[in-house]
């Protein structure tokens, strides 16, 4: 039997996080702290996602190439590694790694405020916290997320290219005439879908759990804990129900 404490929180993230989306259209007012925002979510994690990118195509095209080899042609190994970056790999790999260092910082920073009633003070001069501190760290991730899944994506490719000419000789025309052919737009789409519910589960998660630290810097380091576990896990659920809703009926 599930405790009623479960329902409890759930109820609590779910209001929580309402107050935050209705202050979406305050995007214009909060420009200016919304722009820092995206600096730090994505400028600040841009080296992170490249180095992670290239060892992922370079892992991808090895794998590919090891357990398809005497069963499919070669020149098709791009046209997997292309479709398994777009789908799935990019955009999950990407927020899990933006889960540890992105939601982990926004926890902490929220979580230090609580516990030393800056949050407090900002609601005595009667500025809403959900506008001023969690909308705007929201929205970025909402933006910066889809943004970084297709950097991520184009150095999936690349390394993955880079790879296989060196070591398995395939040509620039062979490796990328695949992929033209067998692309399909649902497929750069789907990605992308996915890394803006991946960016909210990260801002969402990050923010609530910081708002509700107590008990000083261990409760700080907690939270942060916290998010990166659950973020991580909500992101391979929502993984999980996305595919099964577009390839659930293949």
């Amino acid at each position: 039997m599930i405790p009623l404490k479960f329902f409890r929180l759930i109820g609590d993230f779910t209001l929580f996080n309402y107050k935050t989306v209705k202050y979406f259209s305050f995007f214009v007012k909060r420009r200016f702290v919304i722009l820092n925002q995206l600096k730090q979510i994505g400028y600040n994690s841009i080296l992170l996602i490249i180095v992670t990118s290239a060892f992922t195509g370079l892992v991808t095209v090895l794998q590919a190439t090891y357990q398809t080899k005497g069963y499919i042609p070669l020149s098709l190994i791009s046209m997997m590694v292309a479709k398994t970056s777009m789908i799935e790999l990019c955009p999950v790999l990407t927020s899990l790694v933006l889960a540890g260092k992105v939601g982990a910082a926004i926890s902490a920073e929220i979580g230090s405020m609580k516990v030393t009633e800056q949050i407090e003070a900002i609601e005595s001069m009667s500025v809403d916290p959900h506008e001023f501190l969690y909308m705007p760290k929201v929205i970025s991730s909402l933006i910066m997320l889809p943004i970084l899944t297709i950097v991520s994506i184009i150095i999936a490719i690349s390394s993955a290219f880079i790879f296989a000419n060196k070591f398995y000789h395939m040509t620039m025309n062979m490796f990328f005439l695949s992929i033209k052919v067998f692309f399909e737009p649902l497929d750069l789409w789907l990605g992308l879908i996915k890394a803006v519910c991946f960016g909210f589960i990260i801002s969402s998660i990050a923010t609530y759990n910081g708002a509700k630290a107590s008990g000083g810097a261990e409760g700080v380091g907690q939270a942060s804990t916290n998010t990166v576990i659950y973020s991580s896990i909500g992101i391979l659920m929502m993984d999980f129900l996305i595919a099964q809703l577009f390839f659930g009926g293949y």
